[in-house]
Formats: structure tokens, C-alpha cells, sequence
């Protein structure tokens, strides 16, 4: 859309992990233009990071696909109470569940707590993740590094693992990965470098869970504004957010959820272990 916002953005800047709220301009998750075609109807859906940004269009979109979801939130309460909320407004069923993923125990009882109160797990989002900006390899310290690792690549192992005995044939594993896997941004090297862990991750994955009949597939985003980004980047990177790619413009959350839909939905049958940009124009080859 071109009326969505360009930068550049008023200063801001937010302790992590951000909040929905403070930004400038609030970020669009599709609340006033998604529509559903039941596609996702009846199926439950599991979203990880889905109490803001592009977890939360995707929980939108899902739940007025016809699909019951549960979201798992580091700390962010008013974020995931809004999300709830917009759930089940769409006459689906909600679940929240506050914990940090870094903990493999968490990880496996998020799983456990949703399949139960649901019944099962048809679709998986590995959405959720961590950054922070370095412009010197010295100023990564090594528990930095760490969490980067627990968070957004050892915590989608084992919510995959513990999720798979609970999906039937049909079922749909989806990672967010990032335009950080093929052209990693060196200010962002922690991050960048378990993104490009999580392409190979869904690559190899794909293969072991075909003769299942279960799918995996990633998202890579280029800019898109969540909290994550004054809450993790410097003011003037910002500012400036988005105009480093062909639209000139950062993604709206929004504008994802078309592409996590699609992979889930069981008409796409055939496509597995692949990864879609959404880019805003910049080619991922």
C-alpha cells in the first residue's frame, strides 16, 4: 500500500522488549483490513512472539481464518491481552502463556498446555526472537551471544520437537528466519547468524518430517516495524528504518500474514522446505 508509512520516523527509542504502544506510528497488523476466507477453519494454531508485531497479524489472521490459537509472550502483558483480545473478537478461542523460551522446560510446556487445552496442534509458528545491535565484535559479550542462540534457534528445536507427536499428516511447521539469512547485516551478527541456522534448520527439517506428511517452511522479512526496533536499534538506524530496501519504506505486520496463512493452509499440500521473502523489493537469491 502506498499510503503506509515512510521514513523518516519521529525520534523514538524504548527499553526492550518494546511495546506496541509507544510507537510511532503504531504499527498496522491488519485489526481494520484482514478478511477471512475459512481456510484455517477449526485447525489450532500455536505462535511464539505472537503478542506484538508480526506474531500478532499473524494471530489476527489466523483466527479470522477460523483457526483457535494460542500465543506464547516473553513479559509483554498489554501486547498479549491485545492480541487475545482481537482473537477472540474473530469467535475463536484464545490461549496466553507468559515464559521466557530460552528454557527448554518452558518450551515443552507451552506445547503440552496448548495441545491439551486445544486438542492438538495443527500448525506451529516459530515467530518469536532476539537482537540487539553491536558495531564491534568486542562488545558482544559472550552471555549476549548466548541468548541470542537460546531464544531464536535452540528454542525452536525444542518447541518443534515437543510439537510434532501432537500434529496428524497435514500438519504445517512455519520459522521466521529473516533477509539476515542471506545477507546478514554485520551490526546485527548475533542475530544474523541464527537466522541463517534457522534456514538450514527448515531445509533439513522439511526432509526428516516429509514421509509424515508434516511441512516446514520459513518467512524471511526484510524491515518490517514492530516494538522490536526502537526497543533494539540506535535512533538514527530508526529514523531511517526501511529505506535501505526498493519501496523505501519499512513492512507493516501486516503485510505478512497473507504468507504465513498460505503455508498453513492445508491446500498447500506441496510446498514444503522453502523460504519466502517479504522484502520490500530486495531480492533474496
Amino acid at each position: 500500500m502506498s499510503t503506509y508509512p515512510k521514513p523518516p520516523f519521529v525520534s523514538q527509542q524504548q527499553a526492550m522488549p518494546g511495546y506496541t504502544k509507544e510507537m510511532k506510528p503504531v504499527p498496522d497488523h491488519g485489526e481494520q483490513t484482514y478478511r477471512g476466507s475459512g481456510c484455517l477453519t477449526d485447525m489450532v494454531a500455536l505462535i511464539t512472539g505472537g503478542d506484538s508485531g508480526i506474531g500478532r497479524a499473524v494471530a489476527l489472521a489466523y483466527a479470522r481464518e477460523g483457526a483457535d490459537v494460542a500465543i506464547s509472550y516473553l513479559s509483554e502483558d498489554d501486547d498479549a491481552e491485545d492480541t487475545k483480545r482481537l482473537i477472540e473478537d474473530a469467535g475463536r478461542r484464545a490461549l496466553v502463556i507468559k515464559g521466557d523460551i530460552q528454557d527448554a522446560g518452558h518450551c515443552r510446556a507451552v506445547v503440552e498446555r496448548t495441545a491439551s487445552e486445544f486438542g492438538g496442534i495443527d500448525i506451529l509458528v516459530n515467530n518469536a526472537a532476539h537482537q540487539d545491535t553491536f558495531k564491534k565484535i568486542e562488545d558482544i559479550s559472550d552471555q549476549e551471544w548466548e541468548l541470542t542462540f537460546k531464544v531464536n534457534i535452540h528454542a525452536m528445536f525444542y518447541l518443534t520437537k515437543a510439537a510434532v507427536k501432537h500434529m496428524a499428516d497435514g500438519g504445517s511447521i512455519i520459522n521466521t528466519a529473516s533477509i539476515n539469512s542471506d545477507a546478514p547485516n554485520p551490526t546485527l551478527l548475533a542475530y544474523a547468524t541464527t537466522k541463517g541456522a534457522i534456514a538450514n534448520f527448515t531445509a533439513g527439517l522439511a526432509q526428516m518430517l516429509a514421509e509424515r506428511s508434516i511441512r516446514v517452511n520459513a518467512v524471511a522479512p526484510g524491515p518490517i516495524w514492530t516494538p522490536l526496533i526502537p526497543s533494539t536499534m540506535p535512533e538514527d538506524a530508526v529514523r531511517d528504518f526501511g529505506k535501505q530496501v526498493p519501496m523505501k519504506r519499512p513492512g507493516q505486520p501486516a503485510e505478512l500474514a497473507t504468507v504465513y496463512v498460505m503455508l498453513a493452509d492445508p491446500r498447500s499440500s506441496y510446498v514444503s522446505g522453502t523460504m519466502i521473502g517479504v522484502t520490500g523489493g530486495k531480492p533474496i537469491l
